[in-house]
């Protein structure tokens, strides 16, 4: 009668040894595909491989997915994941260590890649001329002198004005 107890109590052991061993966890996968697909995906900034392609995450939140494939517009979004009722604090416990089965969280986002607009040669040739003005208006210096870039090409270089006030190389260290 007692070896039977034994037996009881010894399986019971086990049992509860095999549940504790292979606790539960919450596997979090965040999953993006892309039209057409092949496109580089950066989550929160981080490159994370092409799409389609699986993300593994521990938080839940809002992620910034970039998504970038040459011929297509770059697509910048702000991807909310909630949290489910099993992982609010204190239910979390339960899933993540008591539960003796693996729970997978997937969560899937579709994003389509608009392609790229092509810019008209006109308008390109049109804000490149504005950036030049843009660059080569100038701050006159306190003398009011604006001094013309040389021509590179030209071999001359511009000198500035007479009377101009003429700023030399600095003296040499401990020279009089």
């Amino acid at each position: 009668m007692r070896d039977a107890g034994l037996g009881f109590r010894t399986c019971l052991l086990l049992v509860l040894l095999a549940c504790l061993l292979s606790s539960g966890c919450v596997r979090r996968r965040l999953i993006v595909r892309t039209n057409p697909p092949g496109a580089l995906l950066y989550v929160d900034n981080q490159q994370s491989g092409t799409t389609p392609c699986g993300v593994d995450f521990t938080y839940y939140g809002t992620r910034e997915l970039r998504v970038v494939k040459a011929g297509y517009e770059t697509q910048t979004i702000n991807q909310p994941i909630p949290t489910p009722w099993y992982e609010t604090p204190g239910v979390d416990f339960v899933s993540e260590n008591l539960i003796p089965w693996r729970i997978r969280d997937d969560r899937v986002v579709s994003i389509s890649l608009p392609p790229a607009r092509m810019v008209p040669t006109e308008e390109l040739i049109g804000r490149g001329q504005q950036l030049r003005v843009e660059a080569n208006q100038a701050i006159l210096p306190a003398g009011g002198v604006i001094v013309p870039p040389a021509d590179p090409f030209s071999g001359s270089t511009a000198f500035p004005p007479p009377g101009a006030p003429v700023i030399g190389p600095p003296a040499a260290f401990g020279a009089p």
